[in-house]
């Protein structure tokens, strides 16, 4: 078990535009553990993204990569993406951060829960509502995310980032097709898929089941009726299925799905899926939470982890401490929990639960919004407000 004699080493990665600010607000979030309980964080600002390649031609620091693979607990991410900021090959600069990170630290899980808090509305047609009710939607998705349709791209990124040649897919040839032609590969492995499929098995061993009826329940979603991938997919989500007899089984083709997933989100637990899918779906999913502003997400692997709000960087917004930093301290929360878990630290997952109440506790009046809940709340006073709860609990519990 670690604790503050040998401090869990933290690398904070702010990135683009109001990256940087909700950066912050996650630093204040570990400030505030620091401070009221024994667990100590030694935390590592890495300077990179966007801005920083325009700035200083490189999208980090030399060795940047090393520090994060060998060097840190557990990685924090702003955002990444900035006007103009692209490499000469036409990927985003940045993207061997983000990108390079995923796939050379064989990061193979995008965990991204999908939740939403009492007082927190929804902007449909315009207007703020309720028509999703607290309580019912409580889900957690998983993303493969390191092969798929991202496949090339991630290689490509990690390459970069770990200094050898670009990775390039095969040359394929495609009858009947006219002109110039661009495509990219789709490749799915039963062993990529199986270690995703058994962590949400695992996962689901961990909570309370769909809201709806407390059956703990596993979705396998896919396109399996017309691909080869994900007929192997499924396949692979049967066969690690009957290691875990007690859990019910659900499948949906992803089409249909995203009809669901808005129509009766009360009906899931746990979802598997695809990298792409996942990408489409968990977006959509984080409507039913209030926006991206509230959708948090984890990067695991069986050795390292880093963790991001979903949200962009939105340029236009930096530099107005307007953007909402729920996302960002719900992904220190999410950090929490995976250190623990990882270290036999069970003092960590109480403080990820804490973290989870004092959000709750500050969304539950409707008051200290941010501009995309429908307030005018700050993007710091928001922070300021979850840490002081924070503070509060923990000095009550330790």
């Amino acid at each position: 078990m670690r604790k503050n004699m040998a401090d869990y080493r933290i690398g904070i990665l702010p990135g683009d535009g109001t990256g940087r600010e909700v950066a912050l607000e996650a630093q204040r979030i570990l400030d505030t553990i620091e401070q009221h309980t024994n667990q100590g964080f030694e935390q590592t600002v890495i300077q990179c993204g966007g801005q920083h390649y325009l700035e200083t031609g490189e999208e980090w620091a030399e060795g940047s990569f090393d520090f994060c693979r060998e060097d840190v607990d557990a990685l924090y991410l702003g955002a990444i993406g900035y006007p103009g900021a692209t490499l000469p090959n036409g990927d985003l600069a940045g993207g061997s951060v983000i990108l390079g990170l995923r796939s050379g630290l064989d990061l193979y899980a995008n965990l991204r829960p999908i939740k939403l808090y009492e007082g927190v509305p929804h902007k449909v047609h315009g207007k703020f509502t309720q028509i999703w009710q607290p309580g019912l939607v409580d889900m957690t998705i998983l993303r493969e995310n390191t092969e798929g349709l991202y496949h090339s791209l991630l290689r490509r990124s990690a390459d970069r980032a770990m200094g050898r040649p670009p990775y390039e897919p095969p040359e394929m040839t495609f009858p009947g097709l006219k002109g110039e032609v661009a495509y990219d590969p789709r490749p799915i492995s039963e062993h990529g898929s199986e270690r995703l499929i058994r962590m949400g098995f695992e996962i689901a061993e961990t909570r309370d089941g769909a809201p709806i009826d407390g059956q703990k329940r596993v979705s396998c979603i896919d396109k399996s009726n017309v691909t080869r991938g994900c007929q192997l997919f499924r396949r692979t989500f049967d066969k690690v299925a009957t290691d875990y007899p007690g859990t019910e089984l659900d499948y949906g083709y992803i089409d249909a799905f995203t009809q669901w997933l808005t129509r009766s989100p009360e009906s899931y637990d746990v979802v598997v899926t695809s990298n792409m899918f996942g990408d489409i779906a968990t977006d959509l999913g984080a409507v039913l939470q209030g926006g991206m502003g509230m959708a948090a997400s984890g990067n695991i692997g069986d050795d390292h982890a880093f963790f991001e709000p979903v949200h962009g960087s939105a340029p236009k917004y930096a530099g107005m401490n307007k953007v909402n930093p729920i996302a960002s301290i719900n992904s220190i929360q999410l950090m929490m929990n995976w250190l623990g878990r990882k270290n036999n630290d069970d003092e960590l997952t109480v403080i990820g639960s804490l973290i989870d109440e004092s959000v709750a506790d500050h969304l539950r009046d409707g008051k200290g919004l941010t501009y995309d809940l429908g307030g005018d709340a700050s993007c710091s006073s928001v922070g300021e407000s979850i840490a002081a709860r924070l503070a509060t609990k923990l000095q009550n519990t330790f």
